[in-house]
């Protein structure tokens, strides 16, 4: 079987569109269409039903696709055998980041890593670390540089790099910022400007404030936090930002009875075994934990 064909396949059947399969090998759409055509050919068997613009696995392609994952695992794992034998470090290296992380924890990393390992051509995709997650379960990247989750599924080993300690903060003259004592119960009285329900970021926030049973007012959701940043600061209501963005015109309330932190770090796929490029590429993260 042509190795192209398999890795179209299980594009498509993970992204469940011919489109995004082709964004994701760097292709076009027609060419997509090829690779799967070649391979129901060759087959003689029919692996989607399109209906539509939805496309889904019929009976046969539900069961090549463990084998095709299976064949395109060994694939990998042989050249990175291979790769090893010549002691370099090089190849593709797939990672998925936030963007609040590519901008402010990766580029120092990356610089050095580019440095010492020339030879490794670095694919870094900007997404939402729960996309990102997602992903590396998938196999579609080799590593996330996210937002830890805290219930990682059983697919995921995570690697704790950046402890990230969270502040309630307001616009410095928000009618927030004036009281004298403020209290939890406050902020519900209040609009909030917060991540998506779905983030591992609200979720930390959420836990948090479980137990005070407070029912907030959430005016605006977006997963950017600079746009959430920029947001507090012309007084649109409060939010929880990591402490390293703030500044004016924003302030961090004093709640002493409010601990948040979230985990920065790497999550990678339990079963796989890690590319040369992606075990120095974790090992030089890891180092930044001094």
């Amino acid at each position: 079987m042509d190795i192209n064909a398999l890795q179209a396949f299980v594009q498509v059947a993970g992204t469940g569109s011919f489109s995004r399969a082709a964004e994701a090998l760097f292709i076009t759409q027609p060419a997509v269409s090829k690779r799967i055509g070649s391979l129901e050919g060759e087959l003689d068997s029919r692996l989607f039903d399109r209906i539509g613009r939805r496309v889904q696995l019929t009976e046969a392609g539900e069961a090549l696709l463990p084998h095709a994952r299976r064949i395109l695992r060994e694939v990998k794992e042989s050249r990175q055998s291979l790769a090893a034998l010549g002691g370099r470090i090089g190849g593709r290296l797939t990672v998925g980041t936030s963007h609040h992380i590519g901008l402010h924890r990766l580029p120092p990393a990356l610089r050095r890593f580019t440095a010492r390992y020339p030879e490794v051509e670095l694919d870094l995709h900007f997404m939402d670390s729960e996309e990102a997650c997602h992903a590396v379960e998938e196999g579609n990247l080799e590593l996330g540089v996210v937002t830890l989750p805290n219930e990682p599924g059983s697919a995921l080993l995570t690697h704790l790099v950046w402890p990230d300690p969270l502040d309630i903060v307001v616009r410095q003259d928000a009618t927030l910022a004036q009281l004298t004592r403020p209290a939890l119960a406050d902020l519900a009285s209040y609009p909030a400007v917060l991540p998506g329900a779905a983030t591992f970021t609200r979720r930390v926030l959420e836990a948090a404030l479980r137990p005070y049973q407070l029912h907030l007012r959430v005016a605006l959701e977006t997963n950017y936090l600079e746009i959430i940043k920029m947001l507090v600061s012309v007084g649109l209501g409060w939010s929880a930002l990591p402490r390293t963005m703030i500044e004016a015109p924003l302030r961090a309330l004093p709640l002493p009875e409010l601990a948040l932190r979230r985990d920065l770090g790497v999550v990678r796929h339990r079963q796989h075994s890690l590319t040369g490029a992606a075990s120095a590429f974790v090992d030089l993260l890891l180092d930044d934990r001094g």
